[in-house]
C-alpha cells in the first residue's frame, strides 16, 4: 500500500531503548509523517549481553527496515558464522560429530552494544530520551489536540501521543497496560522459567585459542557441544577480537531473582559428563575468570493473548519472550519492526492507529508464539534432554536439523501484505 503523502503527522512515543525500540525507530523514520520519541528508562541507551545472532531471516528483516543494512552491519565488526559444528560432549559418544552447518548465507553474530551502537547512529539525538522511565498511560477523548493517549513519567514530566510502543522488555510496564484487560493479566500471563539456566562470558581472542585450542579457531564456526543436561558453545565476535564462551544446562530448581553466583563445584556438576574433556575445563576456567560470576535462569512468555490494546502495543521481549536456543530473540524484535513499521506508515490519521495494532498482533503473535514453543524444545534436545535421540549423535542430527525451517523459510513481503490485508479488513469492519 502506497503511503498517502496527505497524511497528518502522528507522535508515537517508543518506551524503550533496545533492540526492538530503537529498530523501530529506524523504521518509522521513513515516513515523514510519523514524529516519534524513543524513551529509555535508563541513564544511557544500552544493551546487556555480549553476542546476538542475526539468522538470514533478521539479516533480510533488517534489510526491509533499513536501506543501508548492509553497511551498519559491516560497521557492527560482525563475524559471519559461515558454519555450525555441533558436537556430541559427553557419554558413550563424546567427541562425535553430529552436524555441520555450512551455507552460503551465513548468519552473523554481533556484540550486541555495536548493533546497537550502529543502529542509533542513524537516529536524530533529538528523539533520544535517556533516564525516562514510564510511569503510566491513560486514555484521553479523542476529540482533544495533540494525542489520545497521555503518557507520565517517573520524573513528573508528561507528554501526549496518538500511539505507544512498548519495546521495554521481559518485564514490560507497557505489557500490563495492553493485558489489563484480560482475567489475571497482570500475573497469569508475566513471564516465567522456562526451565534452563545460562553463563557466558566474553574473552579477548587469544585467550579462548589458547585455553580451548587452536584447531578450534582456524574457521570462524560456531561449536557447541550437548552434554548430559548442558550444552557448551563458543563463537567468535568483534571482527576476530573477542570469543563469546556460554554453557547452558537444565534448570530444575529456579532462584526467585532469576540469578545465582556462579562456582566451579556448579559447573563441573552441570558438565560432568564431559569434564575428561580439556575443551570443557577450558570453557569453565574462562566463564570463571571474570569479575562475580553468576548465572541466569531463562525466562519466557509461555502465553499472550494480545500484542495490542486500542492504541497501545507490544513488540520484542516486551510482547513474546523466549529462550535463546534457535538464536531468534533478536530476529523476531526486527521483524517486529518491519511490520508494524509498515502499518504506522499506512496509518492516515490517529483514529485508524489501533486498526493497524490490531493487524500488528493478529499477524505477528502466531509466528513468535510457535517460536518460543520450538525454542523450549530445541533447548531439551541442545540439552541431551529428548526422550529418543538422547546423546545419540544420528538421532540428534535427525531431531535438529528440521527444527529451523519454520524460522527461516519466511516470506517477509507475503507478511506484510499480510498485515496490510488485516489492517484494511479491520478499517472495513469499523465502517
Amino acid at each position: 500500500m502506497p503511503e498517502k503523502a496527505v497524511a497528518p503527522r502522528l507522535k508515537i512515543a517508543i518506551i524503550g531503548g533496545g533492540l526492538a525500540g530503537v529498530t523501530l525507530g529506524n523504521a518509522l523514520i521513513q515516513h515523514k509523517h510519523l514524529d516519534f520519541h524513543i524513551y529509555e528508562s535508563a541513564p544511557e541507551f544500552s544493551e546487556r549481553g555480549a553476542a546476538v545472532g542475526l539468522a538470514t531471516n533478521a539479516q533480510r528483516a533488517l534489510s526491509r527496515v533499513l536501506p543501508q543494512a548492509d553497511e551498519t552491519l559491516k560497521r557492527t565488526g560482525g563475524i559471519p558464522m559461515n558454519s555450525t559444528r555441533i558436537m556430541v560432549g559427553g557419554g558413550p559418544s563424546i567427541g562425535s560429530l553430529v552436524f555441520d552447518l555450512i551455507g552460503t548465507d551465513p548468519g552473523i553474530v554481533i556484540h550486541r552494544a555495536s548493533l546497537l551502537r550502529e543502529l542509533l547512529a542513524d537516529l536524530p539525538s533529538e528523539v533520544l530520551h535517556a533516564n525516562k522511565k514510564l510511569s503510566s498511560i491513560s486514555e484521553r477523548d479523542s476529540n482533544i489536540t495533540g494525542g489520545g493517549l497521555e503518557v507520565s513519567f517517573t520524573d513528573g514530566t508528561t507528554a501526549y501521543f496518538d500511539a505507544v510502543v512498548g519495546a521495554d522488555g521481559i518485564f514490560s510496564t507497557v505489557r500490563d497496560y495492553v493485558l489489563r484487560g484480560f482475567q489475571g493479566g497482570q500475573s497469569e500471563f508475566k513471564a516465567s522459567p522456562a526451565g534452563f539456566w545460562d553463563c557466558r562470558n566474553l574473552v579477548p581472542f587469544e585467550k579462548a585459542k589458547a585455553a580451548l585450542g587452536e584447531q578450534y579457531f582456524e574457521l570462524d564456526r560456531q561449536y557447541g557441544w550437548v552434554n548430559d543436561g548442558a550444552l557448551v558453545m563458543h563463537d567468535v565476535l568483534e571482527n576476530r577480537t573477542m570469543v563469546q564462551c556460554v554453557v547452558s544446562a537444565i534448570e530444575d530448581d529456579p532462584p526467585k531473582d532469576r540469578k545465582r553466583p556462579l562456582s566451579r563445584e556448579f559447573l563441573e556438576k552441570a558438565l560432568g559428563s564431559s569434564l575428561e574433556s580439556t575443551h570443557t575445563r577450558g570453557i569453565i576456567d574462562l566463564i570463571l575468570g571474570q569479575p562475580s560470576p553468576h548465572c541466569y535462569s531463562q525466562w519466557e512468555h509461555k502465553d499472550t493473548p494480545t500484542y495490542a490494546s486500542g492504541r497501545v502495543c507490544i513488540i520484542g521481549d516486551a510482547a513474546h519472550a523466549t529462550t535463546p536456543w534457535q538464536g531468534s530473540g533478536a530476529g523476531l524484535a526486527i521483524e517486529d519492526a518491519m511490520v508494524l513499521g509498515k502499518l504506522l506508515g499506512a496509518v492516515t490519521s490517529g483514529e485508524e492507529v489501533s486498526a493497524a495494532m490490531e493487524a500488528f498482533s493478529d499477524v505477528r503473535r502466531p509466528r513468535c508464539q510457535m517460536v518460543i514453543d520450538s525454542s523450549r524444545g530445541t533447548g531439551r534436545i541442545l540439552c541431551g534432554r529428548h526422550s529418543e535421540a538422547g546423546l545419540d549423535p544420528e538421532k540428534l542430527k535427525e531431531t535438529l536439523l528440521p527444527r529451523w525451517k519454520h524460522i527461516y523459510g519466511i516470506d517477509h513481503e507475503s507478511h506484510e501484505s499480510e498485515a496490510l490485508r488485516k489492517f484494511e479488513e479491520i478499517l472495513l469492519r469499523w465502517e
